[in-house]
Protein backbone atom coordinates (compact mmCIF):
# COMPACT_ATOMS: atom_id res chain seq x y z
CA UNK A 1 0.00 0.00 0.00
CA UNK A 2 1.49 3.64 -1.44
CA UNK A 3 0.61 6.89 -1.52
CA UNK A 4 -0.50 6.16 -5.18
CA UNK A 5 -3.45 3.83 -4.18
CA UNK A 6 -3.51 5.07 -0.62
CA UNK A 7 -7.79 4.84 -1.03
CA UNK A 8 -7.98 1.44 -2.02
CA UNK A 9 -9.34 -1.26 0.31
CA UNK A 10 -6.36 -2.71 2.20
CA UNK A 11 -6.54 -6.47 4.01
CA UNK A 12 -3.38 -6.30 5.47
CA UNK A 13 -4.65 -2.62 6.94
CA UNK A 14 -8.13 -4.27 8.32
CA UNK A 15 -6.21 -6.89 10.06
CA UNK A 16 -3.70 -4.28 11.60
CA UNK A 17 -6.81 -2.08 12.58
CA UNK A 18 -8.50 -4.96 14.32
CA UNK A 19 -5.41 -6.06 16.17
CA UNK A 20 -4.21 -2.47 16.93
CA UNK A 21 -8.39 -1.59 18.20
CA UNK A 22 -8.31 -4.36 20.49
CA UNK A 23 -5.30 -3.01 22.21
CA UNK A 24 -7.04 1.03 22.14
CA UNK A 25 -10.48 0.08 22.73
CA UNK A 26 -10.54 -2.89 25.31
CA UNK A 27 -6.75 -2.33 27.06
CA UNK A 28 -5.60 0.81 26.99
CA UNK A 29 -8.64 2.68 27.72
CA UNK A 30 -11.06 0.92 30.11
CA UNK A 31 -14.07 2.63 28.69
CA UNK A 32 -14.29 3.77 24.94
CA UNK A 33 -17.89 5.89 24.26
CA UNK A 34 -18.94 6.72 21.19
CA UNK A 35 -22.16 8.93 20.49
CA UNK A 36 -23.54 10.22 17.38
CA UNK A 37 -22.43 7.12 14.89
CA UNK A 38 -26.02 7.49 13.10
CA UNK A 39 -24.78 10.63 11.85
CA UNK A 40 -22.44 9.09 9.84
CA UNK A 41 -23.43 8.06 6.51
CA UNK A 42 -20.74 5.90 4.48
CA UNK A 43 -22.59 6.56 0.91
CA UNK A 44 -21.41 10.16 1.43
CA UNK A 45 -18.20 11.88 0.80
CA UNK A 46 -17.32 13.28 3.92
CA UNK A 47 -14.44 14.79 5.51
CA UNK A 48 -14.30 14.77 9.80
CA UNK A 49 -13.25 17.41 11.77
CA UNK A 50 -11.99 16.50 15.77
CA UNK A 51 -10.49 19.24 18.38
CA UNK A 52 -6.76 18.55 18.88
CA UNK A 53 -5.30 17.87 22.18
CA UNK A 54 -3.75 14.89 22.37
CA UNK A 55 -1.55 13.89 19.75
CA UNK A 56 -1.72 10.87 17.70
CA UNK A 57 -4.45 9.53 20.20
CA UNK A 58 -7.22 12.08 18.35
CA UNK A 59 -6.70 10.43 15.24
CA UNK A 60 -6.68 7.16 17.06
CA UNK A 61 -9.97 8.23 19.01
CA UNK A 62 -11.85 8.14 15.37
CA UNK A 63 -9.95 5.65 13.42
CA UNK A 64 -11.16 2.95 15.96
CA UNK A 65 -14.78 4.21 16.26
CA UNK A 66 -15.70 4.53 13.08
CA UNK A 67 -16.08 1.20 10.91
CA UNK A 68 -13.95 2.67 7.57
CA UNK A 69 -10.52 3.05 6.77
CA UNK A 70 -10.13 6.12 6.46
CA UNK A 71 -7.18 8.84 5.45
CA UNK A 72 -5.54 11.34 7.43
CA UNK A 73 -3.48 14.05 6.76
CA UNK A 74 -0.34 14.65 8.80
CA UNK A 75 2.66 16.93 8.30
CA UNK A 76 5.62 16.34 5.84
CA UNK A 77 8.74 16.53 7.90
CA UNK A 78 7.84 12.92 9.50
CA UNK A 79 7.93 11.67 6.05
CA UNK A 80 11.25 12.31 5.56
CA UNK A 81 12.94 8.71 6.03
CA UNK A 82 11.82 6.22 2.92
CA UNK A 83 11.27 3.61 5.82
CA UNK A 84 8.83 5.74 7.81
CA UNK A 85 7.04 6.94 4.96
CA UNK A 86 6.16 3.54 4.00
CA UNK A 87 4.74 2.58 7.43
CA UNK A 88 2.59 5.67 7.58
CA UNK A 89 1.62 5.27 3.83
CA UNK A 90 0.18 1.87 5.06
CA UNK A 91 -1.42 3.10 7.97
CA UNK A 92 -3.74 5.77 5.13
CA UNK A 93 -1.66 9.03 6.20
CA UNK A 94 -0.73 11.59 3.63
CA UNK A 95 1.26 14.28 3.78
CA UNK A 96 0.94 18.06 4.06
CA UNK A 97 3.60 20.49 2.97
CA UNK A 98 4.13 23.87 4.61
CA UNK A 99 6.04 27.13 3.92
CA UNK A 100 8.13 26.06 6.92
CA UNK A 101 9.18 23.17 4.74
CA UNK A 102 10.24 25.07 1.81
CA UNK A 103 8.72 26.69 -0.43
CA UNK A 104 9.50 23.88 -3.52
CA UNK A 105 8.47 21.74 -1.03
CA UNK A 106 4.95 23.40 -1.17
CA UNK A 107 4.76 22.39 -5.14
CA UNK A 108 4.09 18.77 -3.26
CA UNK A 109 0.71 19.56 -1.91
CA UNK A 110 -1.10 19.83 -5.31
CA UNK A 111 -0.24 15.87 -5.80
CA UNK A 112 -1.75 15.56 -2.70
CA UNK A 113 -5.03 18.00 -3.42
CA UNK A 114 -5.11 15.34 -6.17
CA UNK A 115 -4.66 12.67 -3.98
CA UNK A 116 -7.28 13.84 -1.32
CA UNK A 117 -10.48 14.06 -4.61
CA UNK A 118 -9.81 10.09 -5.06
CA UNK A 119 -10.20 9.23 -1.55
CA UNK A 120 -13.35 11.58 -0.78
CA UNK A 121 -14.35 10.52 -4.30
CA UNK A 122 -13.52 7.02 -3.46
CA UNK A 123 -15.83 7.57 0.14
CA UNK A 124 -13.21 6.78 2.20
CA UNK A 125 -13.55 9.46 4.60
CA UNK A 126 -10.98 12.13 5.36
CA UNK A 127 -9.63 13.27 8.35
CA UNK A 128 -8.02 16.37 9.03
CA UNK A 129 -7.63 18.13 12.42
CA UNK A 130 -8.98 21.68 11.74
CA UNK A 131 -6.52 23.54 14.57
CA UNK A 132 -3.28 22.00 12.99
CA UNK A 133 -1.61 20.86 16.05
CA UNK A 134 -2.37 19.90 19.46
CA UNK A 135 -2.57 21.91 22.67
CA UNK A 136 -3.14 20.36 26.04
CA UNK A 137 -5.81 22.77 27.12
CA UNK A 138 -10.19 22.22 27.08
CA UNK A 139 -10.56 24.71 24.97
CA UNK A 140 -11.16 24.78 20.97
CA UNK A 141 -8.31 26.78 19.26
CA UNK A 142 -8.76 28.76 16.14
CA UNK A 143 -9.40 26.68 13.30
CA UNK A 144 -6.83 26.87 10.13
CA UNK A 145 -8.69 27.40 7.01
CA UNK A 146 -7.40 24.72 5.32
CA UNK A 147 -9.91 22.01 5.95
CA UNK A 148 -12.36 24.13 3.97
CA UNK A 149 -10.31 25.03 1.52
CA UNK A 150 -9.90 21.39 0.30
CA UNK A 151 -13.23 21.02 0.22
CA UNK A 152 -14.85 23.73 -1.65
CA UNK A 153 -11.72 23.10 -4.38
CA UNK A 154 -12.55 19.22 -4.25
CA UNK A 155 -16.38 20.59 -5.38
CA UNK A 156 -14.71 23.09 -7.79
CA UNK A 157 -12.48 20.20 -9.17
CA UNK A 158 -15.57 18.07 -9.75
CA UNK A 159 -18.26 20.91 -10.72
CA UNK A 160 -20.09 21.18 -7.24
CA UNK A 161 -21.44 17.65 -7.68
CA UNK A 162 -19.46 15.78 -4.69
CA UNK A 163 -21.55 17.26 -1.89
CA UNK A 164 -19.68 16.97 0.31
CA UNK A 165 -20.20 16.51 4.37
CA UNK A 166 -18.22 17.46 7.27
CA UNK A 167 -18.50 15.96 10.73
CA UNK A 168 -17.63 17.88 13.61
CA UNK A 169 -16.08 15.25 15.94
CA UNK A 170 -15.93 16.19 19.88
CA UNK A 171 -13.07 14.39 21.75
CA UNK A 172 -12.62 14.00 25.48
CA UNK A 173 -10.41 12.23 27.53
CA UNK A 174 -10.65 11.51 31.49
CA UNK A 175 -7.00 12.11 31.47
CA UNK A 176 -5.04 12.53 28.75
CA UNK A 177 -1.97 10.91 29.72
CA UNK A 178 -3.18 8.04 32.00
CA UNK A 179 -3.82 4.38 31.18
CA UNK A 180 -7.26 3.02 31.58
CA UNK A 181 -9.01 5.97 31.34
CA UNK A 182 -12.30 7.25 29.60
CA UNK A 183 -12.45 8.36 25.91
CA UNK A 184 -15.48 9.85 24.66
CA UNK A 185 -15.94 10.67 20.49
CA UNK A 186 -18.95 12.11 19.79
CA UNK A 187 -20.24 12.34 16.09
CA UNK A 188 -22.06 15.41 15.24
CA UNK A 189 -24.58 16.25 12.57
CA UNK A 190 -22.72 16.70 8.78
CA UNK A 191 -21.94 19.97 7.38
CA UNK A 192 -22.81 20.50 4.01
CA UNK A 193 -20.55 21.87 2.38
CA UNK A 194 -23.07 22.77 -0.53
CA UNK A 195 -24.97 25.24 1.83
CA UNK A 196 -21.87 27.87 0.59
CA UNK A 197 -21.79 26.89 -3.08
CA UNK A 198 -23.02 30.15 -4.13
CA UNK A 199 -20.96 32.24 -1.75
CA UNK A 200 -17.94 30.53 -2.73
CA UNK A 201 -18.52 31.54 -6.67
CA UNK A 202 -18.86 35.35 -5.42
CA UNK A 203 -16.39 35.57 -2.47
CA UNK A 204 -14.28 32.71 -2.00
CA UNK A 205 -12.57 34.10 1.47
CA UNK A 206 -15.76 34.81 2.71
CA UNK A 207 -17.27 31.23 2.11
CA UNK A 208 -14.08 30.41 3.89
CA UNK A 209 -14.40 32.29 6.78
CA UNK A 210 -18.49 31.53 6.90
CA UNK A 211 -17.44 27.67 6.77
CA UNK A 212 -14.88 27.78 9.05
CA UNK A 213 -16.60 29.98 11.86
CA UNK A 214 -19.93 27.40 11.56
CA UNK A 215 -17.71 24.46 11.83
CA UNK A 216 -16.13 25.83 14.89
CA UNK A 217 -19.31 26.22 16.72
CA UNK A 218 -20.08 22.93 15.67
CA UNK A 219 -17.16 21.28 17.21
CA UNK A 220 -17.72 23.42 20.20
CA UNK A 221 -21.25 21.96 20.94
CA UNK A 222 -19.60 18.26 21.28
CA UNK A 223 -16.57 18.83 23.25
CA UNK A 224 -15.66 20.25 26.22
CA UNK A 225 -14.89 23.57 25.56
CA UNK A 226 -13.67 25.99 28.24
CA UNK A 227 -13.30 29.83 27.20
CA UNK A 228 -11.89 31.18 29.90
CA UNK A 229 -8.22 32.44 30.15
CA UNK A 230 -8.09 33.68 33.78
CA UNK A 231 -10.17 31.02 35.45
CA UNK A 232 -9.58 27.78 33.46
CA UNK A 233 -7.49 25.90 35.99
CA UNK A 234 -10.51 26.33 38.46
CA UNK A 235 -13.49 25.48 35.92
CA UNK A 236 -11.27 22.37 34.48
CA UNK A 237 -10.81 21.08 38.48
CA UNK A 238 -14.19 21.44 39.07
CA UNK A 239 -14.98 19.59 36.51
CA UNK A 240 -13.45 16.71 38.40
CA UNK A 241 -14.57 17.53 41.89
CA UNK A 242 -18.26 17.50 41.03
CA UNK A 243 -18.95 15.24 37.83
CA UNK A 244 -15.67 12.71 38.37
CA UNK A 245 -17.83 10.19 39.65
CA UNK A 246 -19.68 10.19 36.20
CA UNK A 247 -16.98 9.06 33.96
CA UNK A 248 -17.80 5.79 33.10
CA UNK A 249 -21.96 6.60 32.58
CA UNK A 250 -22.68 5.71 29.25
CA UNK A 251 -26.40 6.85 29.23
CA UNK A 252 -25.63 10.26 30.04
CA UNK A 253 -21.51 10.64 29.50
CA UNK A 254 -19.71 13.04 31.33
CA UNK A 255 -18.89 15.00 28.75
CA UNK A 256 -22.40 16.69 28.69
CA UNK A 257 -22.52 17.13 32.10
CA UNK A 258 -19.53 18.54 31.94
CA UNK A 259 -20.94 21.21 29.43
CA UNK A 260 -23.81 22.48 31.14
CA UNK A 261 -21.50 22.93 34.32
CA UNK A 262 -19.56 25.17 32.73
CA UNK A 263 -22.86 26.38 30.94
CA UNK A 264 -24.01 27.31 34.14
CA UNK A 265 -20.79 28.78 35.36
CA UNK A 266 -20.74 31.34 31.96
CA UNK A 267 -24.17 32.70 32.84
CA UNK A 268 -23.54 32.96 36.52
CA UNK A 269 -20.47 34.77 35.67
CA UNK A 270 -22.58 37.51 33.65
CA UNK A 271 -25.37 37.35 36.62
CA UNK A 272 -23.72 37.64 40.11
CA UNK A 273 -19.37 37.80 39.44
CA UNK A 274 -19.17 37.65 43.43
CA UNK A 275 -20.25 33.88 43.58
CA UNK A 276 -18.74 32.90 41.05
CA UNK A 277 -15.60 33.93 41.92
CA UNK A 278 -16.36 32.18 45.10
CA UNK A 279 -16.57 28.68 43.40
CA UNK A 280 -13.19 29.37 41.43
CA UNK A 281 -11.74 30.35 44.41
CA UNK A 282 -12.89 27.04 46.50
CA UNK A 283 -12.17 25.02 43.41
CA UNK A 284 -8.65 26.17 43.81
CA UNK A 285 -8.71 25.52 47.72
CA UNK A 286 -9.87 22.25 47.31
CA UNK A 287 -7.55 20.96 44.67
CA UNK A 288 -4.44 22.46 47.12
CA UNK A 289 -5.75 20.80 50.00
CA UNK A 290 -6.80 17.62 48.88
CA UNK A 291 -3.12 17.27 47.54
CA UNK A 292 -1.75 18.14 50.80
CA UNK A 293 -3.54 15.99 52.60
CA UNK A 294 -3.58 12.92 49.89
CA UNK A 295 -7.42 12.89 49.57
CA UNK A 296 -9.30 11.90 46.66
CA UNK A 297 -12.25 13.46 45.50
CA UNK A 298 -14.34 10.12 45.80
CA UNK A 299 -13.25 10.08 49.69
CA UNK A 300 -14.72 13.89 50.16
CA UNK A 301 -18.24 12.40 48.23
CA UNK A 302 -18.55 9.92 51.40
CA UNK A 303 -19.67 11.67 54.39
CA UNK A 304 -18.79 8.72 56.62
CA UNK A 305 -16.05 6.06 55.90
CA UNK A 306 -16.85 2.46 57.68
CA UNK A 307 -13.82 0.51 59.89
CA UNK A 308 -15.52 -2.59 58.49
CA UNK A 309 -15.22 -1.83 54.87
CA UNK A 310 -12.10 -0.71 54.99
CA UNK A 311 -10.92 -4.19 56.98
CA UNK A 312 -12.96 -6.07 54.90
CA UNK A 313 -11.56 -4.44 51.69
CA UNK A 314 -7.91 -5.17 52.88
CA UNK A 315 -8.92 -9.21 53.55
CA UNK A 316 -10.27 -8.95 49.92
CA UNK A 317 -6.84 -7.39 49.06
CA UNK A 318 -4.87 -9.53 51.02
CA UNK A 319 -6.56 -12.67 49.81
CA UNK A 320 -5.97 -11.73 46.32
CA UNK A 321 -2.29 -10.89 46.54
CA UNK A 322 -0.78 -13.43 44.50
CA UNK A 323 -3.44 -12.44 42.08
CA UNK A 324 -2.04 -9.23 41.92
CA UNK A 325 1.75 -10.55 41.95
CA UNK A 326 1.02 -12.98 39.04
CA UNK A 327 -0.74 -9.83 37.11
CA UNK A 328 2.28 -7.81 37.61
CA UNK A 329 3.96 -10.13 34.82
CA UNK A 330 1.91 -8.24 32.12
CA UNK A 331 1.94 -5.13 33.70
CA UNK A 332 5.50 -4.87 34.54
CA UNK A 333 6.12 -6.23 30.97
CA UNK A 334 3.97 -3.92 28.91
CA UNK A 335 3.60 -0.66 30.47
CA UNK A 336 6.54 0.07 32.67
CA UNK A 337 8.75 0.27 30.09
CA UNK A 338 7.34 3.45 28.10
CA UNK A 339 7.57 5.49 31.46
CA UNK A 340 11.80 5.60 30.66
CA UNK A 341 11.49 7.31 26.97
CA UNK A 342 8.52 9.11 27.86
CA UNK A 343 10.98 10.81 30.48
CA UNK A 344 12.69 12.15 27.79
CA UNK A 345 9.53 13.65 26.47
CA UNK A 346 9.29 17.52 26.89
CA UNK A 347 5.69 17.60 25.20
CA UNK A 348 3.19 16.32 27.85
CA UNK A 349 1.07 15.88 25.39
CA UNK A 350 3.11 13.49 23.52
CA UNK A 351 3.22 10.90 26.48
CA UNK A 352 0.49 9.42 26.10
CA UNK A 353 0.90 8.58 22.16
CA UNK A 354 4.41 7.20 23.21
CA UNK A 355 2.71 4.77 25.93
CA UNK A 356 0.40 3.57 23.61
CA UNK A 357 2.59 2.74 20.54
CA UNK A 358 4.67 0.99 22.92
CA UNK A 359 3.46 -0.63 24.97
CA UNK A 360 1.23 -1.77 21.54
CA UNK A 361 4.73 -3.12 20.30
CA UNK A 362 6.00 -4.68 23.40
CA UNK A 363 2.41 -6.75 23.23
CA UNK A 364 2.98 -7.91 20.24
CA UNK A 365 6.68 -8.75 21.47
CA UNK A 366 5.64 -10.50 24.92
CA UNK A 367 2.27 -11.95 24.71
CA UNK A 368 3.53 -14.48 21.78
CA UNK A 369 6.70 -15.36 24.03
CA UNK A 370 4.30 -15.79 26.99
CA UNK A 371 2.17 -17.90 24.80
CA UNK A 372 4.95 -20.42 23.91
CA UNK A 373 6.28 -20.73 27.48
CA UNK A 374 2.43 -21.66 28.67
CA UNK A 375 2.44 -24.35 26.26
CA UNK A 376 6.09 -25.91 27.04
CA UNK A 377 5.68 -25.37 30.83
CA UNK A 378 1.86 -26.14 31.12
CA UNK A 379 0.62 -29.53 29.89
CA UNK A 380 -2.31 -30.43 28.34
CA UNK A 381 -2.60 -27.18 25.76
CA UNK A 382 -6.19 -26.11 27.18
CA UNK A 383 -4.86 -25.59 30.91
CA UNK A 384 -1.39 -23.50 29.02
CA UNK A 385 -4.29 -21.60 27.40
CA UNK A 386 -6.07 -20.77 30.24
CA UNK A 387 -2.73 -19.51 31.85
CA UNK A 388 -2.05 -17.20 29.02
CA UNK A 389 -5.44 -15.75 28.85
CA UNK A 390 -4.67 -15.27 32.38
CA UNK A 391 -2.23 -13.15 31.83
CA UNK A 392 -3.61 -9.97 30.75
CA UNK A 393 -6.64 -10.29 32.74
CA UNK A 394 -4.68 -10.72 35.90
CA UNK A 395 -2.53 -7.58 34.64
CA UNK A 396 -6.05 -5.51 34.17
CA UNK A 397 -6.82 -7.12 37.44
CA UNK A 398 -3.85 -5.81 39.07
CA UNK A 399 -4.30 -2.02 38.07
CA UNK A 400 -7.72 -2.16 39.92
CA UNK A 401 -6.12 -3.95 42.53
CA UNK A 402 -3.20 -0.81 42.89
CA UNK A 403 -6.93 1.70 42.26
CA UNK A 404 -8.03 -0.04 45.50
CA UNK A 405 -5.58 -0.45 48.32
CA UNK A 406 -4.65 3.35 47.25
CA UNK A 407 -8.66 4.28 48.16
CA UNK A 408 -8.62 1.79 50.91
CA UNK A 409 -5.68 3.42 52.37
CA UNK A 410 -6.96 6.85 51.95
CA UNK A 411 -9.85 5.68 53.83
CA UNK A 412 -8.17 4.93 56.60
CA UNK A 413 -6.15 8.38 56.49
CA UNK A 414 -9.40 10.16 56.44
CA UNK A 415 -10.45 8.21 59.54
CA UNK A 416 -7.33 9.06 61.10
CA UNK A 417 -8.01 13.10 60.14
CA UNK A 418 -11.53 12.71 61.78
CA UNK A 419 -10.50 11.11 65.41
CA UNK A 420 -7.99 13.78 65.53
CA UNK A 421 -10.05 16.39 63.81
CA UNK A 422 -7.26 17.73 62.12
CA UNK A 423 -7.64 21.55 61.16
CA UNK A 424 -6.08 21.12 57.64
CA UNK A 425 -8.86 18.34 56.72
CA UNK A 426 -11.77 20.20 58.40
CA UNK A 427 -10.94 23.15 56.36
CA UNK A 428 -11.02 20.76 53.03
CA UNK A 429 -14.25 19.51 54.63
CA UNK A 430 -16.09 22.61 55.09
CA UNK A 431 -14.51 24.02 51.95
CA UNK A 432 -15.95 21.04 50.00
CA UNK A 433 -19.20 21.47 51.06
CA UNK A 434 -19.49 24.71 50.49
CA UNK A 435 -18.05 24.44 46.93
CA UNK A 436 -20.99 21.58 46.55
CA UNK A 437 -24.20 23.59 47.85
CA UNK A 438 -22.82 26.34 45.24
CA UNK A 439 -23.11 23.96 42.52
CA UNK A 440 -26.06 22.68 43.03
CA UNK A 441 -27.55 25.84 43.67
CA UNK A 442 -26.66 26.58 40.07
CA UNK A 443 -30.21 27.20 38.27
CA UNK A 444 -29.99 27.14 34.38
CA UNK A 445 -33.75 27.49 33.21
CA UNK A 446 -32.04 27.81 29.39
CA UNK A 447 -29.95 24.78 29.56
CA UNK A 448 -28.45 24.79 26.02
CA UNK A 449 -29.27 22.20 24.10
CA UNK A 450 -26.77 19.15 23.21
Amino acid sequence: MGKENIEKYSKRYALFKKAVGFWHNSIYYRKVIAIGRENINLDDHLIFAPNHQNALMDALAVVFTHSGQLIFLARSDIFKRKAIASFLYFLKILPVYRIRDGFSALKGNDEIFLKTIDVIKNKNGLVILPEGDHAGFRRLRQLKKGICRVAFQAEETENFLLNIKIIPVGLEYTNYRRVRQVLTVVYGKPIEVSEYHQLYREAPEKALNKLRERLSEEIKKLMVHIASVDDYEAIDELRSIVNGKYSDDIRFPKLFRDRILISRLNKLKKNDQEKYSRICSLSLDVKKQAEKLKVSYKLLEKKKHPLGWHIAGMAGLLATFPLWLFGNIFTLSIFAPPELQIRRTKDPQFHSSMRFVISFALAFIFLPLYLILCLLIFSPWWIAALVFIAIPLSGLFAWSWNLLIRRIIGGFRVRKYIREKNRSYLTLRKNYDELISHVSDLKDEQEESI
